[in-house]
């Protein structure tokens, strides 16, 4: 890792970058200062929520489907929370599950544990049962917090863990977790010994999801996101994307730090998100590509009917952005697209401005500060070629550390595997492949998926498209492409491959061509393969 000499320069920059943003305000470095130790205190959403109720009590901090709420009523009430849960004989080595679509009862209990010490499993709010259980159990969950709808999931759960209602459609009388926090003092208590963490969940895309615990070490982190992203103090950010998902809770994370107001809505629903960003004058939206492509599905017509002039920054992260898809949002919203990389593992790797799309359409841009990516090939050499792919392996002080049951990810030079093959071009902006195990070994010819899906994206008559290997008695593998065609047009599988051909090598051309309706995704949008290549 980047020894002393090395980080003396990165840190000097990241204060340089928190200062550009707001986060450093200047003559007052004590105010600065104070947030540092409140983060350091009682962790990365709590302390800053806890420094805009002190400078700003009246300051709008999080807008749901029930209202407003400033941050002042946010301390309070997460105070209140801290305070009941402690009373009820939680600890900082409780573990607080959590299974709620995004409201304010999902966000208190990420704030009370915070001041408890206590660690938050963050749920995925499309789990089955089977997954359910399995992730309670590993993870030691001594707590439930969740929402109405997803009462039959906890059947699944030992039911002596107990469990607070946090949103209701159809109960009467308000749900246990508003009852304890209204019934309950509401004053500051004692700092915990540590601040407390929370655990995201990997996608489970290839089984049942692994829990990545994360904390922030340093206020100083958030350089880099705010490096290439251009976020200020007192904006105000849409979040579309799921909260349990890293993409969302990044944003969110560093909202509250910049002191912006938080909108969020339970369920996506394109035009609603829309409405969301007029209404409020939002400044960013956070969303994953599917999310985008539905938004740009509603026509010119529904578009046209919301003044979304006041974004400047559209924040896409969670799966690849194609390179059309791009381009279209950029068509319609002008240069506010920003592509973000990374995992759940290692957070940030890479951002792309909008001028780094202009210039390269597809790619992930740049290294930010405070981050490495350098790329090996399969027996662990560096590969610094532009154009040259290889394996790609990141570090930064938000990486994780390990996964709870005690694995990780492999490791090189101190650098944590992504488990994706990507490429520099000559101008150091980063480009990503495909998954290292996604490559497609047809008749000795190797095939990534991602460039086959995004020049079909690119078909006018397509809405989406996937390519998988499925087994060939001649070539090993042949490519079978799965397509969505768009209404009202006319495509046939000679019409697909025919578009491959004529723009990629022979090599590349899908033999078998499939049409669905939709193509499998999980809640926040990341393609199942394993689903498609099950496929008959």
């Amino acid at each position: 890792m980047p020894n002393v000499l090395t980080r003396v320069p990165e840190t000097l920059r990241s204060i340089r970058i928190l200062h550009r943003a707001g986060l450093v305000p200047l003559p007052r470095i004590d105010e600065g200062v104070r947030a540092l130790r409140y983060v350091k205190q009682i962790g990365a959403i709590a302390g800053p929520v806890r420094m805009s109720a002190r400078r700003d009590p009246g300051k709008l901090g999080l807008v749901d489907e029930l209202g407003p709420l400033t941050f002042q009523q946010l301390e309070r009430r997460s105070n209140a929370l801290a305070r009941a849960w402690r009373q009820k004989g939680m600890t900082e080595d409780s573990v607080i599950g959590v299974l709620c679509r995004d409201h304010r009862g999902l966000i208190d209990a990420m704030l009370a544990s915070g001041k408890m010490g206590a660690r938050v499993l963050l749920l995925n709010t499309g789990f089955a049962k089977p997954q359910f259980a399995d992730v309670i159990k590993r993870e030691n969950v001594t707590a439930l917090v969740y929402d109405e709808e997803f009462a039959p999931l906890l059947e699944a759960a030992d039911s002596t863990i107990p469990r607070y209602l946090a949103w209701t459609d159809t109960a009467t009388g308000e749900p246990a977790l508003e009852a304890l926090i209204g019934d309950t003092d509401d004053r500051p208590l004692p700092n915990p010994s540590r601040p407390g963490g929370f655990v995201l969940l990997t996608s489970g895309t290839t089984g049942t999801p692994k829990g990545a615990p994360r904390q922030v070490k340093s206020g100083l982190s958030a350089a880099q996101f705010l490096d290439r992203i251009p976020l200020r103090v007192n904006e105000c950010t849409v979040l579309a994307a799921p909260l349990f998902h890293g993409t969302a809770l990044s944003q969110f994370v560093l909202s509250f730090a910049l002191g912006c107001t938080v909108v969020v809505r339970r369920k996506f629903d394109p035009e609603a998100c829309l409405r969301m960003v007029r209404d409020n004058k939002a400044t960013e939206l956070v969303l994953v590509p599917t999310m985008l492509q539905r938004i740009l599905d509603l026509g010119p017509d529904v578009l046209d009917s919301y003044d979304t002039s006041s974004l400047r920054i559209i924040f896409s992260a969670g799966s690849a952005l194609s390179p059309e898809l791009g381009n279209r949002a950029t068509a319609v919203f002008g240069d506010v697209i920003y592509n973000l990389y990374g995992s759940t593992e290692v957070a940030v790797a890479a951002v792309a401005t909008p001028e780094d799309w202009r210039a390269a359409p597809g790619t992930v841009g740049k290294v930010p500060c405070g981050c490495r990516v350098q790329l090996y090939d399969d027996h662990g050499n560096r590969v610094t070629e532009p154009g040259e792919i290889g394996r790609v392996f990141v570090g930064s002080d938000l990486a994780f550390g390990g996964y709870t049951d005690g694995r990780n990810k492999e490791i090189i030079d101190g650098l944590l595997s992504t488990g994706d093959v990507g490429h520099f071009d000559a101008g150091g902006r980063l480009f990503i492949d495909g998954r290292d195990d996604e490559m497609i070994v047809s008749g000795g010819e190797n095939v990534f998926p991602v460039e086959v899906e995004n020049l079909l994206a690119e078909h006018p008559g397509v809405v989406e498209a996937a390519v998988v290997g499925v087994p060939d008695p001649q070539f090993g593998q042949r490519l079978r492409a799965f397509v969505v065609r768009r209404a009202g047009v006319e495509l046939d599988e000679e019409g697909v491959r025919a578009h491959v051909k004529a723009n990629l090598a022979r090599y590349k051309v899908p033999r078998d061509v499939r049409f669905l309706d939709s193509l499998p995704r999980n809640p926040t949008g990341k393609l199942l393969r394993n689903q498609l290549a099950e496929l008959d």
